[in-house]
């Protein structure tokens, strides 16, 4: 039996690609459910499964319902323990979620500032001192990862796990935004974003519209290029 999961917008919902990335990269069957994010109908759409009220929510096979990311996440990996969510060292997976928490909890500038959008790239984005703080400190997590997991490149822990998956919508930030990183970091965002499950996901939002457009700036624009 497959999960099942209700994910918001595409476009725009950073949770709800977490949400599909934990389940489409690890190779766990599910089946999507689109609800009214932007259109309003989000607590109807939602009604029967609470009280979950926010996307992305789970429901498992066996119809336990789950409504914040950090406990799919774990549900998952003790679900299907061969699917390798998490490191295998302990100490790397003792980090991995770290970070993960870390991210689920904090970075607010960052993500009140520069919502996450995947159809353009902001020309001239200014980031507050409180946005380049929480650039900083991630920056400092990749460091401490790639210190204990010895990945120069590549994914964190080298192979992808769920601290790839929670990071995924993070790079979509700095890449919309054209933030301040090192090259090493934005070698990392680049390999994230040229995923092709997040090349998919990207496809299917950009045929959705909006109008007025979500988050709109007074700045120029140019194309999404990697």
């Amino acid at each position: 039996m497959a999960y099942t999961l209700y994910i918001g917008d595409r476009l725009y919902s950073s949770w709800s690609l977490r949400g599909w990335l934990m389940l489409e990269k690890f190779k766990i069957p599910h089946k999507v459910k689109l609800v009214g994010l932007y259109s309003g109908t989000m607590a109807q759409d939602l009604a029967h499964l609470a009280p979950a009220r926010l996307v992305p929510t789970l429901v498992t096979p066996a119809g336990t319902v789950i409504g914040e990311s950090l406990a799919m996440a774990e549900t998952l990996a003790e679900e299907n323990p061969g699917a390798g969510l998490w490191p295998a060292a302990a100490a790397q997976r003792a980090t991995a979620r770290w970070l993960v928490s870390e991210m689920a909890c904090g970075f607010g500038a960052l993500r009140g500032d520069c919502p996450m959008q995947l159809s353009h790239i902001w020309q001239g984005f200014d980031p507050s001192e409180a946005v380049r703080k929480d650039l900083a400190r991630i920056e400092t997590l990749f460091a401490h990862a790639r210190q204990m997991s010895g990945a120069k490149d590549g994914y964190l822990f080298g192979d992808y796990s769920l601290a790839d998956v929670f990071y995924t919508p993070v790079a979509a930030r700095i890449w919309g935004y054209d933030l301040p990183v090192s090259s090493e970091t934005r070698a990392y965002c680049r390999l994230l974003l040229s995923d092709p499950a997040v090349l998919a996901w990207q496809e299917e939002a950009r045929k959705v519209t909006y109008a007025p457009e979500p988050y709109a700036l007074p700045l120029d624009r140019r194309d999404w290029q990697l």
